[in-house]
């Protein structure tokens, strides 16, 4: 496993550098060879945030921890990434290594009824979508840690969002044709 670590507003010590690669390659037994760990810290005044991605076959598999200590922060960070890994292990065996189970906000403030909202784009993200099945593309977004997933839906070849339903379970977005000519 290829593990890339980066630090924002820091400079990262070689012993912090050896303790996440030490931490990550744990996961190298449920990983194909060519997975890619990025592992990105932040420090903001007191918060130490520890982001990590893992990209293994098309799933990307991410956490992202803020605490006071850097190395509580990776831990933490660690520790949810095994546990969704265990707790989707039926579903993710077949995109896993072979035998890997085998030994183991803030409330913003409402504006004014007079005031004008502004819809300023800040960021345009582009992702590649790959044909997948709805229960494929929830597990996707358990695992990225989103309430939402853009997919190609497989068995219609439409662009569908899976989201997470306030009241509990799942949504289906699938796009209509407007039919009123």
């Amino acid at each position: 496993m290829h593990v890339n670590i980066t630090g924002r507003k820091t400079q990262l010590k070689e012993a912090f550098k050896e303790k996440v690669i030490k931490k990550v390659g744990k996961f190298e037994r449920f990983f194909e060879p060519d997975a890619t760990a990025f592992v990105t810290v932040t420090i903001e005044g007191e918060r130490q945030t520890v982001e990590i991605t893992i990209k293994n076959k098309g799933i990307v598999f991410r956490s992202e921890e803020t605490t006071p200590d850097m190395s509580a922060s990776l831990d933490i960070a660690i520790d949810h990434i095994l546990r969704q890994i265990h707790k989707n292990k039926t579903r993710l065996e077949r995109r896993l290594r072979v035998g890997a189970f085998e030994s183991v906000q803030e409330v913003e403030e409402i504006p004014p009824i007079e005031a004008v909202p502004s819809f300023d784009v800040v960021k345009v993200k582009s992702f590649p979508v790959k044909p997948m099945d709805v229960q494929e593309a929830i597990l996707q977004m358990n695992l990225s840690g989103h309430l939402f997933f853009a997919f190609l839906n497989a068995e219609s070849e439409d662009v569908n969002i899976v989201y997470k339903r306030s009241k509990g379970g799942y949504g289906v977005l699938e796009p209509v044709a407007n039919d009123e000519d």
